[in-house]
């Protein structure tokens, strides 16, 4: 009966969606099918954008942004975005989705997160409940968030106000694993609202919600799906070093090996992206906190933070065995993106790559005709060209398998003695000269 009456009451909710990036946008375009929604975003051209109906992630096209878009705040379904604060004081769900990365030194920055909460704490009431979706370590949201709704609002936790926490699980670029196809793990600060945030998401994922006991549990659920795939593709990455040096194919291996029913498909690769490439500091920053230093975790962050190093000298060495000479070299880098078919650069290990490069001496060019050249040289400094450069080049190397680059004509981008570098194993094994 007390679920019935949740469903019931659900049709007077209105949500607000704080953050409107690769995860906030599609979440708040769900929602919107079935509730009076309002988008905030402290990014006043990312509001405009998207008010034209435009998103420039590429994680939600045009018509079905635009399917949803409403002019003004108002109770009617539908999506308002804004960049002011008080459009969203009526709302009565507050879901946090900012970012949660790492600094320099890979500890966890809860700063974004933290001005998230002190600007819900602005416009919360009494009965609302507010439910974070960034990645954090078990404890954040009660011991760290909370906090500050507290302090900002003046009201108590669990008396006044509620928290849930219901962990992203968005795959970027990915347009078959949508936001509604992936079940949704749901937690809340008490049972009844427990129950409340599962229901709320129920209504809108088509693949269903597990309610978790408590939020910590869902916390940590989320940290250490992330951490277990580091782990995984570190081992193949180890693998890959063992096998370069035995002058044995590690695709080949893994093709062999994947035979078995139980064998599990994990790929050597740069690893980087908003999630498995910070995921395990978090959960890692957590532990040493209370007294343990994770062992396999950090080891295979370690692993995997280094692979840029050790491809770069990959493709010196093949450079060297073809008598090309490395310093003043000129290197065509294929694809900057953290991943396929999506113009994310967010924690993209291709630069740590680059780098390395840059080091042995070479002059480097990078294609990508996803990436937004003015946010890679914003974030990185470096420059980015969509088109592909009318050069020749002595090495190139693929770092990203775009679908886009199986249409290049691999053979008109090299000098005479030049060779081809293909990180993911994307190309025809005839064109290559090395791969990971």
């Amino acid at each position: 009966m007390v679920l019935e009456k949740f469903i019931k009451n659900m049709k007077k909710d209105k949500i607000a969606i704080i953050g409107l990036g690769y995860v906030g946008l599609p979440l708040a375009r769900l929602f919107a099918t079935k509730y009076s929604v309002v988008g905030f975003d402290i990014n006043a051209d990312r509001i405009s954008e998207l008010m034209s109906g435009i998103d420039s992630t590429l994680e939600v096209d045009k018509e079905t942004l635009q399917s949803v878009l409403i002019d003004e705040n108002s109770v009617s379904n539908g999506l308002f975005c804004t960049n002011q604060l008080d459009k969203i004081k009526d709302c009565n769900y507050y879901i946090i989705t900012v970012p949660t990365p790492v600094d320099k030194n890979n500890r966890p920055i809860l700063t974004p997160l933290i001005k998230a909460s002190e600007t819900v704490g602005a416009v919360l009431k009494k009965g609302d409940i507010v439910i974070y979706e960034s990645t954090v370590y078990p404890g954040a949201t009660e011991e760290d968030c909370v906090p500050v709704l507290e302090k900002v609002s003046g009201l108590i936790f669990n008396k006044d106000f509620y928290a849930g926490y219901s962990p992203e699980r968005i795959n970027p670029g990915d347009k078959e694993h949508t936001v509604e196809k992936i079940l949704k793990v749901t937690s809340g600060s008490t049972q009844e609202i427990g129950l409340k945030v599962d229901s709320l998401y129920k209504s809108v994922i088509t693949a269903g919600t597990h309610l978790a006991p408590t939020i910590k549990v869902a916390e940590a659920s989320k940290v250490i799906e992330n951490s277990q795939r580091d782990i995984n593709i570190a081992f193949v990455n180890e693998l890959a070093k063992i096998f370069n040096l035995l002058d044995i194919n590690t695709y080949d291996v893994l093709e062999a090996a994947g035979t078995k029913w139980n064998f599990l498909p994990f790929k050597p690769g740069l690893v980087g992206g908003h999630c498995i490439g910070v995921d395990p500091y978090y959960l890692a920053q957590k532990a040493q906190e209370n007294g343990y230093h994770p062992e396999i975790i950090l080891a295979g962050r370690r692993l995997n933070d280094g692979m840029g190093d050790y491809v770069a000298s990959e493709i010196v060495k093949c450079m060297i065995k073809k008598n090309i000479p490395v310093n003043g070299s000129k290197v065509l880098v294929l694809g900057i993106t953290f991943k396929e078919n999506c113009p994310d650069v967010r924690n993209t290990k291709v630069v740590g790559l680059i780098n390395a490069l840059k080091d042995y001496g070479t002059n480097i060019t990078i294609h990508d005709p996803w990436a937004d050249e003015d946010e890679v040289m914003h974030e990185y400094g470096l420059e980015s060209l969509k088109s592909i450069p009318n050069e020749k080049f002595d090495a190139v190397v693929l770092t990203v398998s775009h679908n886009k680059f199986k249409e290049l004509d691999f053979l008109s981008l090299k000098n005479e003695n030049a060779i081809i570098y293909d990180v993911k194993n994307f190309l025809e094994e005839k064109l290559v000269d090395g791969s990971l």
